[in-house]
């Protein structure tokens, strides 16, 4: 069977604030298929002005906390771009996009199925190189 991409119907530039991003964000994680021990928090980090653009910055920080360990060993980031053109109509979509932590490959809502499997990585990762050390 064909998978059909979930994505969220963007704000427009003229539309867009730091607060209605951080929304829309929870709103795109809303449509993943992860399972509902993982928890995140979402963050504004800053805003990048570029000449022909402004990019926001955003992180949001993944856990599985149980009973016994309240307290994750170790947790994932995924850093989102909500990107504003100066150069499109201000009724245009902003661009959004996120990359995983320690990754370069850069995932678009709209082409991209988010995978449960990247954030346990992460984890699985760190906490080998925590024992290793």
């Amino acid at each position: 069977t064909k998978y059909v991409f979930k994505n969220i119907q963007w704000t427009t530039g003229k539309n867009f604030t730091v607060e209605r991003g951080q929304q829309q964000i929870e709103e795109l994680i809303s449509t993943w298929e992860v399972h509902e021990s993982w928890l995140h928090h979402a963050e504004f980090l800053q805003e990048e002005e570029l000449t022909s653009s402004k990019r926001y910055h955003y992180r949001v920080c993944w856990s599985t906390p149980t009973r016994q360990k309240p307290v994750p060993r170790a947790t994932a980031s995924i850093y989102f771009v909500i990107e504003v053109s100066k150069i499109k109509p201000d009724t245009s979509p902003v661009e959004v996009f996120f990359t995983l932590e320690a990754s370069r490959l850069i995932h678009r809502p709209e082409q991209c199925r988010f995978r449960e499997k990247w954030l346990k990585d992460i984890i699985e990762n760190k906490i080998t190189l925590m024992e290793r050390l």
